[in-house]
């Protein structure tokens, strides 16, 4: 039997020459997102689009070192700026990582997660890394699906930008990745 092998397609810094130069900032800054986007909008919200037992995609379980079929706790939400969403942003967290380590995660309803991740000094985060998903990524038609149930948010053009990090509390990880809407560019610089 043959095994398919499976490329990382996340990178530690983003290509230069595929990438919008407006979003390189949004992409490399390791600092907050959600307070990033507070300082550049009147009125910032958090949108709940999912938050339950869910599947990993390919690569992100290679990254929480996932089995094969293993549910993660999954959380989606769209970051909104003065009403449009700007960011589609999707949390894993192993089932095992529920209890314990990362208490916070429940109950945390419609409140940003990156101020309880930036808030807390015990936890950790690695580097960010990027990538470019196009059509043939679920993330990908998952975001697109979601901006088109939103009244005047846009459509996707051909690829939607992301960064993501892993938040390590005890030893335990939860990974959260970002990806940027096309209302992003409306933001002042």
């Amino acid at each position: 039997m043959r095994t398919r092998i499976h490329h990382e397609t996340w990178h530690p810094v983003p290509p230069r020459a595929t990438l919008p130069p407006l979003l390189r900032p949004w992409l490399t800054d390791p600092a907050s997102l959600t307070a990033r986007i507070k300082a550049r909008c009147g009125r910032f919200a958090v949108r709940v689009l999912r938050q339950g037992l869910g599947q990993a995609q390919r690569d992100e379980a290679a990254v929480l070192g996932l089995r094969p079929g293993e549910r993660v706790w999954v959380r989606e939400v769209l970051l909104m700026a003065d009403g449009r969403p700007v960011v589609f942003a999707r949390s894993l967290l192993p089932r095992a990582n529920v209890r314990g380590a990362w208490n916070l995660f429940h109950g945390l309803g419609a409140r940003p997660l990156g101020a309880a991740l930036f808030a807390d000094p015990a936890i950790a985060r690695s580097p960010l890394t990027c990538a470019r998903l196009d059509r043939r990524d679920a993330r990908y038609h998952r975001a697109s699906a979601v901006l088109a149930s939103t009244a005047s948010a846009g459509v996707l053009g051909h690829d939607l930008w992301g960064r993501r990090s892993l938040f390590r509390l005890h030893g335990r990880a939860l990974m959260v990745s970002e990806f940027f809407l096309p209302a992003i560019f409306d933001l002042p610089q």
